[in-house]
C-alpha cells in the first residue's frame, strides 16, 4: 500500500487509486521543475518570489523539490510572478522545447525596435491609433512616476491618473485594504478592470501604474498595445531613499536585507521594463531636470502628436 499526499495536503492509503495517486505525483514533480526552471531561466533568487508571489521560501522549497502539493491558487501568483501562463507548469507538454516559448524569448531578448516591428505585424491596427495620445509610465516606487506624471500632465494639461486611484474608487476602499481582503489575485483583477476602464475614456492622458503591473502578463501587454510607455528608472539606492523621503520607513523595516531584495526586485523586472517605448533614468537628477527631459522626451517621440 503506498502513501502519497493529493494536491489538497490530504493522504491517501488506498492502494486501488495507486495508478491515480502516481500521476498526481508526477504532476506535482513535474510542476516543482518546471517552476525552478523558470526561475533560474529569469536569474530570480528564491526569496525574492517569494516576495513577488507571497508564497514562503519555505513552501517554494518543497514545491522545487517535487515534494509539496500547492494550491491552485498559489500556484497562479507563482506563475504571475515568473510571467508565465500557469498552462505551461502544468501542462504535459514541455513548454521550453515549443515554439511559442522560443518565439517569447526571443521576444523578450529582441531590441525594443525589433519588438515594435513583430507587434506592428501581428498587431490588426496600427500601433499609433490604438495608443492614441496616452502616455503610461512604469517603474519601481521612488522613480519619479506620480511626481512627474502630475507635473507633466498640469505642463501639457491634459489629465493624470494613478491606476491604484482608480481601483480605489471602484472598490471603494484603499488598495492595501483590497489586497488585505481579496489578496493579491483580487487585486490583480481590479488593476486590470481599471486598465481597460481608462483605455475606454481617455484617448488623451498621462497614467502612472503600480510597479509589479509588468508581472502580470495579459494587463501588461495591452498597456504596451494601448499606451506609449516610458520606463521611469533610478539607481536603487536613490528608488530607496526617495520612498523613505516620503515618510514610509516599511521597506527597511525590520529587514536588513531590504536593499538587496530591492537590486534583485530590479534585475529580476529589467527585461519586462525593457519592453517600455522608452527610458528616462532619474538618478541624480533634482525635479525641475527630470521634468525638463521628460517633456523633451514625450515632444522628440511625438507620443502626443
Amino acid at each position: 500500500m503506498t502513501e502519497i499526499t493529493n494536491f489538497r495536503g490530504e493522504t491517501s492509503h488506498q492502494s486501488g487509486e495507486a495508478g491515480v495517486d502516481a500521476s498526481v505525483a508526477v504532476l506535482i514533480r513535474r510542476v516543482g521543475e518546471r517552476v525552478r526552471r523558470a526561475r533560474e531561466r529569469r536569474g530570480i533568487p528564491r526569496r525574492v518570489l517569494s516576495d513577488m508571489s507571497g508564497v514562503s521560501p519555505r513552501y517554494l522549497a518543497q514545491l522545487e523539490a517535487g515534494e509539496g502539493n500547492i494550491s491552485i491558487g498559489l500556484l497562479q501568483r507563482v506563475a504571475v510572478a515568473l510571467d508565465h501562463r500557469i498552462e505551461w507548469l502544468v501542462g504535459e507538454d514541455d513548454p521550453w522545447n515549443s515554439d511559442a516559448m522560443r518565439v517569447a524569448d526571443l521576444f523578450r531578448t529582441a531590441s525594443g525596435d525589433m519588438q515594435q516591428s513583430v507587434l506592428r505585424v501581428l498587431s490588426p491596427e496600427p500601433a499609433e491609433i490604438l495608443r492614441a495620445r496616452r502616455i503610461c509610465l512604469i517603474g519601481l516606487r521612488g522613480a519619479g512616476k506620480s511626481t512627474l506624471g502630475a507635473l507633466a500632465g498640469k505642463a501639457l494639461d491634459i489629465p493624470f491618473v494613478e491606476l491604484n486611484t482608480e481601483i480605489e474608487e471602484q472598490s471603494g476602499m484603499p488598495v492595501d485594504e483590497v489586497i488585505a481582503l481579496y489578496g493579491q489575485e483580487g487585486y490583480r483583477k481590479l488593476e486590470a478592470q481599471a486598465v481597460t476602464r481608462v483605455i475606454a475614456t481617455h484617448d488623451t492622458m498621462i497614467l502612472a501604474v503600480a510597479g509589479g503591473i509588468v508581472g502580470e502578463p495579459e494587463t501588461y501587454n495591452t498597456l504596451l498595445g494601448h499606451f506609449h510607455t516610458i520606463w521611469l528608472k533610478a539607481a536603487p539606492d536613490e528608488h530607496m531613499a526617495r520612498v523613505r523621503a516620503q515618510g514610509d520607513e516599511r521597506p527597511m523595516a525590520g529587514n536588513p536585507e531590504a536593499m538587496e531584495q530591492l537590486r534583485s526586485i530590479l534585475t529580476s523586472r529589467e527585461a519586462l521594463y525593457g519592453k517600455a517605448l522608452a527610458q528616462l533614468d532619474t538618478t541624480g537628477l533634482t525635479v525641475e531636470e527630470a521634468l525638463a527631459q521628460f517633456l523633451a522626451l514625450i515632444e522628440d517621440r511625438k507620443f502626443l502628436s
